[in-house]
């Protein structure tokens, strides 16, 4: 197992937190899987609502709250740390802004395209840009936008299929299409920054996300030309995750019918864990909405059965009949709370065990 080399960061096992919101994966998550020499990752969705300053509107306090995450995380580890903004939050600008003054090591910007985000950073700002992205095409027009406006290519690049949990950037007919599963993304986008990499003479590295479980999966998926993983599903049961109990226990009870997806009032499909919150949304029933955060551009209130951002603040604090878990598509497999220890463990131990299987140096 190679080490992941992002801009000069060296993360010694090629695993990367995937960033999970509402306050699934804050500072306690974070650093304990830097701690395991992986990369850990702060969610900056929602962070007004946890960190709650009546001093602060919504978007202050999300600013401020994402501050107190990153120096909780820089105190509890020494290890790399990164943050996840959505390109679609309506104070996206205002949090890479923040994330960059607290010196964060990575920023990864997703849901919707980040073609702006080199302009953020400062002349010797240690920063790497780190986009995620669903398709060749996304990931050729970022590295074509930010080669021409900025000279800049992304320092790695995250491929998300469409087995990941929460919100999917696939139409629903394509999620379960067998031509856009992870190992073609990832040699679709593969095949569309080598010619960024060959200009710049610099490696872009393709981080396979989505589905990704186990130590076997990395393997085969590492076969493919992914130089490493992100995982997000197989960290909420553990006991460092920063979601309640009756959330990473959501998880334990689910069984494998139980994973579905749903429509999001933002616009796109995403892959949740079936409960009577979502069972009564199906239902029409539509709940009495007011709408003081505006958190996501692509939000309608007016036609939304349900303010998103509050059915996920209810489901991180345990409320889950006001809320819902989003999940990957392999939740199911999770049946106790472990430890990030452990998991890295296990996924060093199996990937071990697949590459001699497969009779290639580890």
């Amino acid at each position: 197992m190679k080490e992941l080399k992002i801009g000069g960061l060296q993360i010694k096992v090629p695993v990367i937190q995937g960033g999970m919101g509402v306050g699934i994966s804050l500072s306690g998550l974070a650093a304990a899987v830097a701690n395991e020499g992986g990369l850990g990752v702060i969610s900056s969705a929602g962070l007004g609502l946890i960190h709650n300053n009546s001093s602060l509107n919504y978007l202050e306090a999300n600013n401020e709250g994402l501050r107190i995450e990153i120096r909780k995380a820089r105190a509890k580890s020494n290890g790399i740390i990164g943050v996840n903004v959505m390109v679609a939050m309506t104070n996206y600008s205002e949090l890479v802004s923040t994330a960059i003054s607290e010196n964060v090591d990575i920023i990864f910007a997703g849901a919707g395209l980040p073609l702006d985000l080199p302009s953020f950073i400062k002349e010797n700002n240690p920063v790497r840009l780190v986009p995620i992205v669903s398709s060749g095409r996304a990931a050729k027009i970022i590295c074509q936008k930010w080669d021409n406006a900025f000279s800049y290519i992304p320092d790695a690049i995250v491929v998300e299929g469409p087995k990941a949990g929460g919100h999917l950037g696939f139409k629903t007919s394509q999620i379960e299409d067998t031509k856009f599963s992870l190992e073609f993304l990832v040699s679709e986008v593969l095949n569309e920054v080598k010619f960024f990499e060959d200009k710049y003479g610099k490696e872009i590295p393709v981080i396979a996300a989505g589905g990704i479980y186990t130590g076997f999966d990395m393997f085969n998926i590492m076969q493919k030309g992914a130089k490493g993983v992100q995982m997000g599903t197989r960290f909420v049961t553990t006991k460092e995750c920063d979601a309640s109990d009756a959330f990473k226990n959501t998880y334990l009870k689910a069984q494998i019918n139980d994973i579905v997806i749903i429509e999001s009032p933002v616009g796109m499909p995403g892959r949740a864990i079936n409960n009577s919150f979502l069972e009564k949304v199906k239902q029409g029933l539509k709940i009495p909405l007011k709408c003081p955060f505006h958190c996501i551009k692509t939000c309608d209130i007016v036609d939304s059965p349900y303010c998103i951002i509050a059915a996920l603040i209810n489901s991180y604090k345990g409320n889950m009949e006001s809320g819902y878990a989003f999940a990957g598509a392999n939740a199911y497999l999770a049946d106790k709370i472990t430890t990030v220890k452990e998991i890295f463990n296990e996924l060093i131990s199996d990937f071990k065990i697949a590459s001699l299987n497969a009779n290639m140096p580890i």
